[in-house]
């Protein structure tokens, strides 16, 4: 009895298993995500909400709760595997906070329901190994970053001696140093707005911002693009990889099946044989 309810519940978390994992199914989920966002635009307009705001809120709690219902299935599924998987415990989080209720101290929260629409990264394949690979980045992109603040704070202490008795709104402190040459390096109306100005009180002014500009603009800023484009390219290998040694391995498996199919029937057939003789010796 034991034995029979143990293989009728494995039968039930394989069918649910094909099921959640089924690409039919992954497709209905992003469908349900895109409609999902569209109707969350729809409910910030007061005209919408006037003619059709009951409708709104019975489809959105509709959708909520597939929504609920498809991450149960994926812990029964998958169980204790279910919180090894980031991209799980990322859509745990954001259901979670669409079920919250949305009045009085927790009516915050009604403005993170819109987080939903987040979950197309974790269901598009192309989209979640983007953000893979700039995950990945991160610690070549911390270096970077810290190159980066180095020379902002050697060139702000410079202008800020050279050019901040003059300019004291732009250069007169560290902090607005900084924040200056943060808005050069952007690029952001820097030579009209700022460069110029400075310079008709100092002509040799363009010797500081001109290599300024070339040393973060062009080449450390550069070298953001260059990590996150060679961590994406890594992570693209690495999923490719993953999943032609997981074939590889489905194909191993198969052909030992195979082998041990026709083991069996070799067995048999000498008894086979056997068994014919006799009849037509008897």
């Amino acid at each position: 009895m034991t034995e029979a309810i143990a293989g009728s519940g494995a039968r039930h978390t394989g069918a649910l298993r094909r099921l959640v994992e089924s690409p039919r199914f992954q497709r209905f989920i992003t469908g349900l995500i895109i409609v999902n966002a569209i109707m969350l635009g729809l409910e910030t307009s007061d005209a919408v909400m006037a003619r059709i705001g009951d409708a709104l809120i019975l489809a959105d709690r509709l959708i909520v709760a597939v929504f609920v219902l498809e991450i149960l299935a994926k812990i029964v599924v998958l169980r204790r595997r279910f919180v090894h998987d980031p991209w799980n415990l990322f859509d745990f989080t954001v259901i979670g906070l669409s079920i919250l209720p949305a009045t009085n101290a927790f009516s915050v929260f009604r403005a993170f329901r819109v987080l939903r629409v987040l979950r197309l990264v974790s269901a598009v394949p192309s989209m979640r190994q983007v953000v893979q690979g700039l995950l990945n980045a991160i610690p070549g992109m911390a270096t970077t970053a810290g190159l980066l603040l180095l020379a902002f704070y050697v060139f702000a202490v410079i202008a800020t001696e050279l050019f901040g008795r003059t300019f004291v709104d732009w250069f007169g402190t560290l902090g607005a140093s900084m924040y200056t040459l943060f808005q050069i390096m952007t690029l952001e109306s820097w030579s009209m707005g700022i460069v110029r100005p400075v310079m008709e009180a100092y002509p040799w002014a363009w010797a500081f911002f001109v290599p300024f500009i070339i040393v973060t603009a062009f080449a450390v800023l550069n070298l953001f693009v260059a990590i996150i484009v060679n961590a994406m390219s890594a992570e693209a290998v690495a999923e490719t990889t993953a999943s032609a040694h997981a074939d590889n391995e489905r194909i191993l498996a198969e052909i030992a099946a195979l082998r041990a199919q026709i083991a069996d029937l070799s067995a048999r057939l000498p008894d086979a044989g056997e068994g014919a003789r006799i009849s037509r010796g008897g």
